[in-house]
């Protein structure tokens, strides 16, 4: 997929890395689907949001590495050792959404983000600006739902 960029686009993906938006740009449904700018702003979106979650994990690790769990107060510890638990998992789930983003961007290079894994039909603009690691149509991840909601069921 990545060659069907480099034919449409004359550079190879890369050139989502280095394209200049205009200030204040959004995607718009008038323009085509994934032009080089939804693709560009799309990249900067994911990468922007990675970028802030790694920042935060880092933040919080050198925040556990100065904190101790030297409270005399037996209360106390068990209180922070809970609050570091939290913290913990919420970072695992952040771990995971990492993952997510990486695909998305992989998506992204080759050609792929913005459209519909099950369906191939394109995710509306709105939903990839409010979800943009979706993978399925707004109606395709409904019935998705719906069948592990059933076959969770039984």
């Amino acid at each position: 997929m990545a060659t069907a960029l480099k034919d449409l686009y004359g550079s190879g993906p890369e050139q989502f890395d280095q394209l200049q938006l205009a200030d204040g740009y959004r995607p718009s449904e008038t323009e085509e689907f994934m032009c080089a700018e939804q693709r560009a702003y799309f990249l900067r979106k994911l990468k922007d949001w990675k970028e802030s979650i790694v920042e935060e994990s880092r933040a919080t690790m050198a925040q556990l590495q100065v904190d101790s769990l030297r409270e005399p107060d037996i209360a106390d510890r068990a209180s922070s050792e809970t609050d570091w638990s939290i913290e913990l998992r919420t970072r695992d789930r952040q771990r995971k959404l990492i993952a997510k983003i990486d695909a998305a961007i992989r998506r992204l290079y080759d050609g792929e983000y913005g459209y519909c894994e099950v369906t191939g039909d394109p995710i509306s603009l709105a939903r990839l600006e409010a979800r943009p690691i979706a993978t399925m149509t707004l109606e395709a991840q409904e019935k998705h739902e719906r069948i592990e909601r059933v076959s969770r069921d039984d």
